[in-house]
């Protein structure tokens, strides 16, 4: 009976120890000196889309505004605003802007901060015999006044659980997976004004 015992502490245990892939811990940066409070509102940018998902850019980035709108710390500029002032400046990457071009996008669009974004990875990811979704997504922040990164973010979320893997257990859909990485990053983002 004592190695029956032994043999569930030793699976609960494994339980809690390895939890498989389901999320990854999120590496993120937060400038100190920075008072959040005084950021009211955002434009969110087009996203870069490094996968072969075709609308994994614009999927991952309406989302990001659906979070920020969602958690109320912020207001978000319409995407159709967004993307007239890009036009208007004849900005042709988004994805490597420079200081000047964040603080003149920042006074056209009457923000305090532009967030840009990338979607690294997208899509199914195989372990083993088996199929689950893995989304990556990196975020940044920059203070439209300075041109400075003020808060960044990496994180990855999904892969086989160890239950999924190991019990048949049923993962997260991509929709799941995507909208949980999002909602997890944004949350280090809005803590900071409370």
């Amino acid at each position: 009976m004592g190695s029956v015992k032994k043999y569930i502490i030793i699976i609960v245990v494994a339980l809690f120890i390895i939890p498989g892939c389901r999320s990854g811990v999120p590496v993120y940066h937060l400038s100190e000196d920075i008072d959040f409070s005084f950021y009211k509102k955002v434009a969110v940018m087009p996203f870069d889309n490094l996968t072969n998902e075709k609308y994994a850019d614009q999927i991952v980035r309406q989302l990001v505004i659906s979070e920020i709108l969602a958690s109320g710390f912020l207001d978000v500029v319409f995407p159709g605003e967004v993307q007239k002032v890009i036009n208007e400046l004849d900005i042709k990457s988004v994805s490597s802007l420079s200081k000047q071009q964040i603080t003149a996008l920042g006074k056209a669009l009457n923000v305090e901060a532009i967030i840009t974004g990338s979607v690294e990875e997208y899509g199914e990811v195989k372990m083993g015999n088996i199929s689950a979704p893995q989304v990556t997504v990196s975020l940044m922040m920059a203070d439209a006044g300075t041109g400075s990164i003020v808060w960044s973010i990496t994180k990855t979320r999904g892969g086989a659980s160890f239950l999924a893997r190991h019990f048949g257990a049923s993962h997260e859909t991509i929709s799941e997976t995507v909208m949980l990485l999002v909602r997890d990053a944004i949350q280090t983002l809005a803590g900071q004004k409370k």
